[in-house]
């Protein structure tokens, strides 16, 4: 990815992991495209989901680009070590991987659409690894908000394991789960490639189209 990275590709042990610190690291104040508060309640009538997906900078601008979505913010999720920072995290002495927050309106467009476009928008059978990153932190991970997404985050990866087995790749190895901490990453990191438009993005997709929600 960027300034640090890590070829671990084994997840530390609990007992292994950094201590971090009782007091969040610095963040932005506000969204760098819509200008919006990165932290707070959601807002009412809001849903809210989180993505794994690779290196979250490439990650997360596909997401802020979707009609209906009103906030992102990158982050850490899925580890141990509270309030971690980005070097902690490329250590991978964490266990955190790389996240997009997604804040959107149900009412514009549902938490299948927002699968279809996880799915095809990144290689979820690479394991510990994404493209040309390798790392715990690139895993792929779906941390669900409600038991419901959860369900229909499981229902979705067999249907899209399916076609990509058809097509010739591997199992999927991505985490599903219920959502755990969410740790915002530091300010540079937020809006990445907005504020630096040529910036890395080692993001890619299969080419398997996904057999759910209506794609992007």
């Amino acid at each position: 990815m960027s300034f640090a990275t890590s070829k671990n590709t084994r997840m530390v042990a609990p007992q292994d992991t950094l201590p971090g610190r009782d007091s969040p690291i610095r963040t932005a104040e506000t969204h760098f495209v819509t200008s919006r508060p990165l932290t707070g309640r959601v807002p009412d009538g809001m849903a809210e989901a989180t993505f794994g997906m690779g290196c979250f900078w490439g990650a997360e601008r596909i997401f802020w680009q979707l009609k209906g979505v009103w906030l992102t913010m990158v982050g850490y999720a899925g580890g141990v070590t509270p309030n971690p920072t980005y070097e902690e995290v490329c250590s991978g002495r964490t266990g955190h991987t790389e996240v997009v927050r997604v804040i959107y309106d149900p009412a514009q467009i549902t938490f299948a659409e927002l699968l279809r476009v996880f799915w095809e928008n990144h290689d979820p059978t690479q394991g510990m690894a994404q493209g040309n990153d390798r790392g715990t932190q690139y895993r792929s991970a779906i941390y669900a908000a409600t038991p419901e997404q959860a369900a229909e985050a499981e229902a979705s990866c067999a249907a899209y394991a399916a076609r990509l087995k058809q097509a010739g790749f591997g199992p999927i190895t991505t985490e599903i789960r219920t959502a755990p901490k969410f740790y915002h990453a530091e300010d540079y990191h937020q809006q990445y490639l907005a504020r630096n438009p040529g910036g890395y993005c080692g993001i890619g997709g299969t080419g398997v189209v996904c057999p759910t929600g209506a794609g992007a």
